[in-house]
């Protein structure tokens, strides 16, 4: 596994995170299991939201695991708030209480990281940032961050913090790509060049704020997965195969390998519940993907690169 120092922190998480959105549709020997093989991998990082199963993931995760100090000294928690039933509230009363019930689901005095799951339109940023300040003073949460926020959403709210906002969790994978499309195709008169997040990925990178990658292998918005859909991707998958036998690693190993190449250094949240499908997530850790092949399947997935042959 390999670990990095999370900027604005003083956490030193593994590279990949296990997602516990899936938690809910397992027993709770059932839960222990993926989290002890998940922490055999030398995972130490663990992604929850209170939406997960209604909270039940992060009750059955604190029984799988016998929360107790010895054992949560060996985690970084995150959770995230502010998606309901039907629409987002980043109120402070939604907050403190959100907070307050995650941490008793998790068995827990704190949060390591608190992430605002989706940006709520009726925010009052300054409420919003009071509510997280109190937080942190009453040494609930450690740290913040932001899920699904675009730069400006961002920069808003960082405006009346105090505390550094940490982390940004995005959708990125091989087949969803309008991160770094944006910076590929820059003034060009295509679809691909449509700036949707206002340069996100640079700005993450520029101001030090942590990305993680949820959905590493899904198309679109929950579209499935695009590894082994040959009708859709067939080029993909096909670059895919002969990459994979070329390191020695899965499919799953090379789709993972190509976000962990990008130089933000990102974190990829892995939600899998097979114990299989997680050790090849991690392998591809283990493969520096060469810049040509990143290009590859980049264009294999139906990205344009452009450029123009000079003879």
């Amino acid at each position: 596994m390999e670990y990095i120092q999370l900027k604005g922190t003083s956490l030193t998480a593994s590279r990949a995170a296990f997602g516990c959105m899936r938690l809910a549709e397992l027993s709770v020997e059932q839960a222990k299991r993926q989290i002890e093989h998940a922490m055999e991998l030398g995972i130490n990082f663990f992604d929850h939201a209170d939406i997960y199963g209604g909270g039940s993931c992060e009750e059955i995760f604190a029984k799988a695991v016998d929360m107790k100090p010895s054992v949560r000294e060996k985690m970084i928690l995150q959770s995230k708030c502010s998606i309901r039933d039907g629409y987002y509230d980043a109120s402070a009363a939604y907050i403190r209480k959100a907070v307050d019930d995650i941490l008793a689901r998790l068995h827990t005095d704190y949060l390591d990281i608190l992430l605002l799951h989706r940006p709520d339109a009726l925010m009052d940023p300054g409420e919003t940032a009071e509510a997280l300040e109190r937080l942190h003073e009453q040494g609930k949460v450690r740290y913040f961050g932001v899920s699904n926020y675009n730069v400006m959403q961002t920069e808003l709210l960082q405006k009346y913090m105090k505390q550094p906002l940490v982390v940004n969790q995005l959708q990125i994978s091989l087949a969803h790509t309008p991160l770094i499309d944006e910076g590929m195709a820059v003034n060009m008169d295509i679809d691909q060049s449509v700036l949707r997040t206002g340069g996100l990925l640079p700005y993450c990178q520029w101001k030090e704020i942590n990305v993680q990658a949820w959905s590493p292998y899904q198309k679109g918005f929950f579209g499935g997965s695009f590894i082994g859909d040959l009708e859709e991707y067939g080029e993909l998958n096909s670059l895919i195969d002969s990459l994979a036998s070329k390191y020695g690693v899965s499919k799953t190993g090379i789709a993972a390998a190509w976000l962990f190449r990008h130089p933000v250094n990102m974190q990829v949240i892995l939600g899998t519940m097979n114990e299989k499908h997680r050790q090849e997530g991690c392998e591809g850790l283990d493969v520096v993907l060469e810049r040509k092949e990143w290009y590859d399947l980049y264009r294999a997935a139906g990205n344009i690169i452009p450029y123009k042959r000079v003879l």
